[in-house]
Protein backbone atom coordinates (compact mmCIF):
# COMPACT_ATOMS: atom_id res chain seq x y z
CA UNK A 1 0.00 0.00 0.00
CA UNK A 2 1.31 3.44 -0.95
CA UNK A 3 1.87 5.86 1.95
CA UNK A 4 1.37 9.56 1.27
CA UNK A 5 2.33 12.22 3.82
CA UNK A 6 0.34 15.40 3.23
CA UNK A 7 1.28 18.64 5.01
CA UNK A 8 -1.54 21.12 5.55
CA UNK A 9 -1.07 24.72 4.51
CA UNK A 10 -3.87 25.92 6.77
CA UNK A 11 -6.04 24.48 9.51
CA UNK A 12 -7.82 21.95 7.27
CA UNK A 13 -8.49 20.75 3.72
CA UNK A 14 -11.74 19.37 2.30
CA UNK A 15 -11.68 15.63 1.64
CA UNK A 16 -12.30 15.94 -2.09
CA UNK A 17 -9.58 18.59 -2.39
CA UNK A 18 -7.17 16.30 -0.50
CA UNK A 19 -7.78 13.47 -2.96
CA UNK A 20 -7.06 15.86 -5.85
CA UNK A 21 -4.00 17.41 -4.18
CA UNK A 22 -2.41 14.00 -3.58
CA UNK A 23 -3.07 12.89 -7.16
CA UNK A 24 -5.35 10.02 -6.13
CA UNK A 25 -8.22 11.67 -8.01
CA UNK A 26 -7.55 13.34 -11.35
CA UNK A 27 -10.45 15.77 -10.94
CA UNK A 28 -13.08 16.94 -8.50
CA UNK A 29 -15.63 14.77 -10.29
CA UNK A 30 -13.54 11.66 -9.82
CA UNK A 31 -13.00 12.52 -6.14
CA UNK A 32 -16.77 12.95 -5.74
CA UNK A 33 -17.39 9.54 -7.37
CA UNK A 34 -14.83 7.86 -5.12
CA UNK A 35 -16.44 9.31 -2.01
CA UNK A 36 -20.03 8.61 -3.12
CA UNK A 37 -18.98 5.05 -4.02
CA UNK A 38 -17.87 4.42 -0.42
CA UNK A 39 -14.25 3.90 -1.53
CA UNK A 40 -12.86 6.40 0.99
CA UNK A 41 -12.31 5.88 4.70
CA UNK A 42 -11.35 8.49 7.26
CA UNK A 43 -9.87 7.09 10.46
CA UNK A 44 -11.14 3.62 9.45
CA UNK A 45 -14.76 4.79 8.93
CA UNK A 46 -16.39 5.07 5.49
CA UNK A 47 -16.86 8.76 4.69
CA UNK A 48 -19.54 9.96 2.26
CA UNK A 49 -19.17 13.74 2.76
CA UNK A 50 -16.88 15.26 0.14
CA UNK A 51 -16.58 18.52 2.11
CA UNK A 52 -15.42 16.79 5.30
CA UNK A 53 -12.68 18.90 6.88
CA UNK A 54 -9.47 16.92 7.15
CA UNK A 55 -7.20 18.05 9.97
CA UNK A 56 -3.73 17.10 11.19
CA UNK A 57 -3.53 13.62 12.66
CA UNK A 58 -6.23 12.08 10.49
CA UNK A 59 -5.65 9.16 8.14
CA UNK A 60 -7.51 8.74 4.84
CA UNK A 61 -7.56 5.40 3.04
CA UNK A 62 -8.52 4.58 -0.52
CA UNK A 63 -7.86 1.30 -2.33
CA UNK A 64 -4.07 1.00 -2.60
CA UNK A 65 -3.13 4.16 -0.70
CA UNK A 66 -3.13 5.70 2.75
CA UNK A 67 -2.80 9.45 3.33
CA UNK A 68 -1.43 10.75 6.63
CA UNK A 69 -2.39 14.38 7.22
CA UNK A 70 0.21 16.48 9.07
CA UNK A 71 0.28 20.02 10.43
CA UNK A 72 2.66 22.45 8.81
CA UNK A 73 5.86 23.10 10.74
CA UNK A 74 5.64 26.35 12.67
CA UNK A 75 8.41 28.89 12.45
CA UNK A 76 9.92 30.11 15.67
Amino acid sequence: MQRIDFVLRGEYIALDALLKATGLAGSGGIAKQMIAGAQVQVDRQVELRRGRKMRAGQVVEVPGARIHVHAAATEE
